[in-house]
Order: structure tokens, then sequence, then C-alpha cells
């Protein structure tokens, strides 16, 4: 069965711990904005149908000016998220086309994600209805009070939940309509929404080069991931020019 996914961007975030005068979504990482790369992923996707992207009102005229021509190339759908991450997946549940059924909620900050890993998200979450990736914790951590150690924390089977995080729809609207009952404090990503339902979400696993931007010394971690991969070849006959576009 061929699916019909949608793309829930999420751009909306004050970026309180990056600092600097412009958010973080919006930054260069190599030559190209955060949120773009993200944007593009899943834009120049056959099965992605639909891609909304949430960004806050403020930031309107930054976006229309300075990338309006790339995302309405790219067809992409602009609205207003909120101040929670959860207001403006919410909000973007309410845009989705009739025949989506599958959403894809992803951070616009985590911007090495590869085509490889939205694949087996996508197809994890086709044959379970609900999958994301994660990493395996292999840090040592330490839970701690006044800044003092009270315990080890044993790492084994603990995962770093990342985004794309891709669900039915059905289901993950059913999530949602279950989030007024719940205290969103303790609510971290939309994998726990649907959790609270009883339904088995599954892993793929990933590494830790899918990095979130939060701070700004990730912008270097990013870019050199990203120049560490391989550039993709154009099609057809190189000309003399080529280098230059690359």
């Amino acid at each position: 069965m061929s699916q019909h996914v949608a793309a829930i961007i999420c751009a909306a975030g004050d970026s309180s711990r990056f600092g600097g005068k412009r958010k973080k979504a919006f930054v260069d990482v190599a030559g190209r904005a955060v949120f773009l790369r993200s944007v593009e992923l899943f834009a120049d996707r056959n099965d992605v149908k639909q891609t909304l992207l949430g960004i806050a009102p403020e930031d309107e005229e930054l976006v229309n000016v300075k990338w309006g021509p790339n995302l309405k190339f790219f067809d992409i759908e602009i609205f207003f998220g909120g101040h929670e991450r959860f207001d403006t997946v919410s909000k973007g549940l309410e845009l989705l086309k009739d025949n989506i059924n599958l959403v894809a909620v992803h951070d616009a900050c985590r911007c090495c994600t590869t085509a490889r890993l939205v694949d087996k998200v996508i197809a994890a979450a086709a044959e379970t209805g609900a999958a994301i990736p994660a990493c395996p914790v292999s840090a040592t951590l330490k839970q701690a009070r006044d800044k003092t150690i009270s315990r080890t924390v044993d790492r084994a089977g603990l995962y770093e939940a990342q985004t794309p995080q891709v669900f039915e729809t059905s289901l993950l609207k059913k999530a949602y309509a279950n989030l007024e009952n719940l205290d969103k404090s303790k609510i971290s990503d939309d994998s726990q929404l649907v959790e609270t339902l009883g339904h088995k979400v599954s892993i793929v696993e990933s590494d830790s080069s899918n990095i979130k931007i939060t701070r700004q010394s990730d912008i270097a971690i990013a870019e050199a991931i990203l120049k560490s991969r391989p550039k993709l070849q154009p099609k057809g006959p190189a000309g003399p020019y080529i280098e230059a576009q690359w």
C-alpha cells in the first residue's frame, strides 16, 4: 500500500537556550538555513503529499522575505504555531488533507537527519502504527539533587528519542484529543502522548549524528556532520562549471 504522508515541521519555538540575534531555526548551517534543510528533506519525497511549517507570528516577515520563493517552490504550507510544541502540532493536525494516512512530526532544528532514516521510520510506522528514531544512550548518567549525585542510572535499554516521529493519522489525532487529560509539563514528545493511550511505539535505531541544534556550539557540530557526508552527484553529463554548483 502506498503511503500518503504529511510532515509537520515545528519551528515556532522561542530558542531561549540558543541566544544570538536570530532564532536557531533560521541560522545558517553549512550555507543553508537550519529549518530549510528539514523542510527539503520531506518536501522532496514522493510519499510526502503535504508539508506544513509551523512558525511564530513574529517570524512571518523574515520567513516570507528571505525564503518565500524556496518555500513556494516546494509547495510548503506555513501556519502559526503556538508557544509550546504541542500547540504547534495540534494546529498542524487541523490542516491535514483528507487522504493523509501517516503524519511525521519533525524538529526544524534537527537538520542532519538523513533520507535513509526517514525511509526506515516511515516504513516502521506503516507496519506498526507508530515509530520513532532513537539513539542508544552511551554516556554515564547521573541523577542529582542540589548539585550532588544521588545515584548512577543504569543505561541498559535506554534510548535518546529523536525525530521524525511518525504515526498513523487517526492514532496521533486520538493522542492529541487526550492531551487535555494529561499534565503537559510531564510530556516531552509526541511518542509519549501515544504511549499514554497504551499503543506500542517502535524504535528505529539511529545515532548521535541526528543532532538537534539547541545551543550555539551545536552549529559547528552540525556543519562537521554535514560536510563529512558525500555530496549528491548531479544527474546527466557534467558541464565545465559543475563544481561551482555544488
